[in-house]
């Protein structure tokens, strides 16, 4: 096997839960392969750069091996090397979270339904 589709191999090295998820963020424009916007059906070659943002942060990675069937988690992470910039980058990310929660104040009790009614309306759900 030389190429498989990018979709596939997303969801095979586990970056999205579904093959369907990984479709959908290349359609949104949130895959890069080799600096260009990949649709789901574009092929991944070993050696191809790939820039991915998802829910876990962006990644910056290197495509070492192919795979079509999505294993477990040690082998998915055999299938490429992040940069580490990438690494740096989103552990940047995440100590910037959990310094804004320090801040965030805890509210004293729940809602009361007049509360809740007032936060509806805030966000305009009603």
């Amino acid at each position: 096997m030389t190429t498989v589709r990018i979709d596939k191999w997303l969801w095979a090295a586990r970056f999205f839960k579904t093959r369907a998820l990984a479709s959908k963020a290349c359609d949104m424009g949130r895959i890069r392969s080799n600096g260009v916007e990949a649709k789901p059906a574009r092929d991944v070659r070993v050696g191809d750069k790939l820039h991915i943002k998802n829910e876990r942060g962006e990644f910056e990675i290197e495509v070492l091996l192919l795979s079509e069937m999505r294993g477990p988690a040690a082998v998915a992470q055999g299938l490429y090397l992040e940069s580490e910039a990438s690494k740096q980058a989103r552990a940047k990310a995440a100590e910037e979270r959990k310094a804004m929660q320090q801040y965030a104040p805890l509210p004293e009790r729940r809602p009361s339904k007049r509360d809740r009614r007032h936060i509806i309306r805030f966000r305009g759900d009603h």
